[in-house]
């Protein structure tokens, strides 16, 4: 096992490190937290988890192989660097670059660039023989600046947001306002821990952005919608990725055409924008929690989202589940979402 830290995404005080958890989690992956911080998380794992994070992950921005980690002052910095032993990161004339985030406003008394070039003069101090090269460095040494800390070692991975910003709802040839938002969707599945080939089950299905997701990472999809035009559209949205679910059926969500299924995740209609044939959210909600409990065996997880307002978890803990863990996402200022996640007694 090896240190390594991830600098997480700013959306939110708590999802970010849930999701990476749940993806080491889901993967098969052994691990140990030593230490939580503001946007970034450091533990004990293989370096190989890497690759299934960078797979995975929506709100993981980079993750990195740590050498050390001290007090976020200058003096302290420079003291711990020449300590490090770069026999394994840096070869002879290899070219690399540093480069230091800064979380938020911490540490505001180090300069980013004056740290870089300080960082950079000593590692090549200790190998002569390397290149510094900013544009297309083959070794990138990455320092993070957050609360009192400075956590400082060798990346392994960048995760960009821009996929999940060309799968954004308007992005896709089917488009319904109320439709989620990808890098919310892909951590909703995350969090219900499909590993590879699982079965992902949306029975409220809409435009299909938790299916897309799911299938990204490799897990067989089902979605159900009691409207065909929304069965329609999620079929546009799939074949728009070149994807094919394993089925899209139209049904309501109390008869769901099928005996067993991993995971369920799901975002239930409710607002102006959506249909709820007649239904009130609640009752939506209660329906798809009946039928989850029929499909899935006992420690099966299903992951939904619903307004605040409704107290998602109260109701999931009345129809039997053991409800593990609940995030509130502020959407606008009518809508503050709970993402809430069951598991089967």
């Amino acid at each position: 096992m090896a240190r390594l830290f991830f600098l997480l995404s700013g959306e939110h005080k708590d999802l970010p490190a849930s999701e990476l958890t749940a993806v080491l989690t889901a993967e098969g992956f052994a691990y140990k937290v030593s230490e939580k911080l503001d946007q970034v998380i450091r533990l004990d794992a293989e370096i190989s988890c890497v690759e299934a994070v960078k797979r995975r992950a929506a709100l993981t921005r980079v993750c990195g192989l740590e050498f050390f980690s001290c007090e976020a002052k200058m003096g302290m910095i420079v003291k711990m660097i020449p300590n490090v032993n770069l026999n394994n990161a840096l070869a002879e004339e290899q070219d690399f670059a540093v480069r230091v985030k800064r979380v938020k406003n911490y540490a505001p008394s180090i300069r980013e660039m004056a740290l870089e070039a300080t960082l950079g003069r000593i590692i090549r101090e200790k190998n002569p023989n390397a290149r510094v090269n900013l544009k297309s460095p083959s070794r990138v040494f990455i320092g993070v600046l957050t609360q009192t800390k400075f956590v400082f070692g060798l990346k392994l991975a960048e995760i960009s947001a821009k996929p999940f910003v060309e799968r954004r709802p308007r992005g896709k040839p089917f488009f319904h306002p109320s439709a989620m938002q990808a890098k919310l969707a892909r951590c909703m599945v995350n969090l219900a821990r499909p590993r590879q080939g699982d079965l992902v089950f949306d029975p409220l299905c809409g435009t299909g952005s938790t299916l897309i997701e799911a299938s990204l990472i490799g897990c067989r999809t089902l979605g159900v919608d009691v409207q065909r035009r929304m069965a329609r559209g999620t079929i546009r949205n799939f074949e728009h990725f070149k994807m094919r679910p394993d089925g899209i059926v139209v049904a309501d969500v109390r008869c769901p055409p099928i005996t067993r299924v991993d995971c369920v995740v799901t975002d239930p209609p409710y607002g102006t924008s959506s249909t709820t044939m007649r239904r009130t959210t609640r009752q939506i909600v209660e329906e798809l929690l009946v039928a989850a409990d029929e499909i899935l065996v006992s420690g099966n997880r299903v992951c939904v989202a619903s307004p605040k307002t409704l107290s998602i978890a109260r109701i999931g803990k009345d129809f039997g589940y053991k409800h593990l863990e609940s995030y509130f996402v502020y959407v606008h200022r009518s809508l503050t979402r709970e993402i809430a996640v069951f598991e089967k007694a």
